[in-house]
């Protein structure tokens, strides 16, 4: 069956681009549409839609209480659009607390240009959302809203709904990485190991121990804004090691992100820039559109460089997952949390090559079990964990 898609726009243009886009695709089904927040959660209780896009700026009822509606009455998968401005940035990461399970940049030049690449990105998008039936009711952060239940970032299933059976996303080509031809080679691939399948199980917490590192490197997309600050806000101010974040967002978006993460967690969080120092209790996440790694000449200082025009991911986790290990070797964390397609696993590869330890964020707390999946079908992770488990595992290294 087609994925049911509601579209929420208070311009009768984007409804009618929107639309417009995915007509022919018949993985698609558009079955309604809404002009503001309030007709739309109404139209998610009569219609009840696999997946919702939704406008942040409305008339009546704005887009992030509409989704704080939503979540609590009708939980449902919701796409974000947003401008590529400051003020943009901010309200999508506010909707993404508010439960949103993604977004995507609203550049008025982009959707009205048929050759861009927006048509394939929003249809990947609603087709991946609306085959999954895992929602987030809200972040942690939305008990700063007074007088409302919130249930921190569980996820929540449809009563209505079977199990939730989400489709793996297509594997990107392998990212070309910067460097020397030497290391541009891919690496051999490694034979998975017997766990190594999308059903692996979930890894007790009690078994996990924690490895012998000098560098934590975390990697996330589709879902990552709330994991990663589900993650980093357990940490405490004098965590014992540098951190690395790539998390697939544009320019804007990153700055935004790095200051609201710097607010709401112990440990200082900045958007990395060229230059930046390693210590212990910086989290340097990773700029958009630019690629993060570690100076081969000074280890403790990271580059911010363009990188190779070819790479799908700006930035890459396989880029700095790559560039970890051929710096730290053994002495890296690499975690890969929720996001689509299989950016992380090639650079995953490499990182167990060097010796490290690799965990990865099970299927039933992904918002998209796609890069997670890629590495543990890979048989590169030494442990398979909720989400919930991440955070306190990476903290009880940290409490000494």
């Amino acid at each position: 069956m087609p994925v049911k898609v509601l579209i929420v726009d208070d311009s009768g243009f984007f409804r009618h681009r929107i639309e417009e886009m995915l007509k022919g695709d018949p993985r698609l089904e558009v079955v309604g549409t809404a002009v503001n927040g309030k007709e739309a959660v109404d139209q998610v209780k009569r219609l009840k839609p696999d997946v919702v896009t939704m406008d942040v700026e409305m008339p009546q009822m704005n887009g992030i209480e509409a989704v704080r509606i939503i979540m609590r009455e009708a939980p449902t998968n919701v796409l974000m659009l947003s401008s590529l401005t400051h003020e943009g940035a901010r309200v999508t990461l506010q909707a993404l607390e508010a439960g949103a399970a993604d977004y995507l940049p609203k550049d008025i030049r982009a959707w009205m240009d048929k050759n861009s690449s927006v048509r394939g990105q929003l249809i990947d998008r609603l087709v991946a959302l609306g085959r999954t039936r895992r929602f987030r009711r809200s972040s942690a952060l939305e008990r700063s809203f007074p007088g409302r239940e919130t249930s921190g970032t569980s996820m929540v299933f449809r009563p209505d709904d079977p199990a939730p059976t989400p489709r793996t996303s297509r594997p990107e080509r392998p990212a070309a990485r910067a460097g020397t031809a030497a290391e541009n080679r891919r690496a051999p691939v490694s034979r998975p190991a017997p766990a190594g399948s999308s059903d692996a199980p979930t890894t007790p917490a009690s078994r996990v121990q924690f490895p012998d590192c000098k560098l934590l490197v975390i990697g996330a997309s589709t879902g990552g804004p709330a994991a990663l600050q589900k993650v980093l806000t357990t940490l405490p101010a004098n965590y014992p090691y540098p951190i690395l974040l790539i998390q697939h967002m544009p320019k804007t978006f990153t700055q935004v992100f790095a200051e609201r993460l710097n607010q709401q967690c112990q440990i200082s969080v900045k958007e990395a820039e060229d230059g930046d120092s390693l210590r212990p209790g910086l989290a340097l996440l990773a700029p958009g559109g630019l690629q993060m790694m570690i100076d081969p000449r000074q280890k403790d200082r990271v580059r911010i460089l363009a990188g190779d025009e070819r790479l799908t991911y700006k930035p890459s986790v396989d880029v700095s997952y790559a560039s970890a290990a051929k710096t730290y070797g053994s002495k890296v964390l690499g975690v890969i949390l929720t996001g689509m397609g299989a950016d992380g696993c090639d650079g995953a590869r490499l990182l167990k090559q060097a010796g490290a330890t690799m965990w990865a964020q099970n299927r039933d707390s992904c918002t998209i079990y796609g890069m997670p999946q890629a590495v543990v079908n890979a048989g590169l992770a030494d442990a398979v964990l909720e989400l919930d488990d991440i955070g306190p595992l990476l903290a009880r290294r940290g409490a000494r």
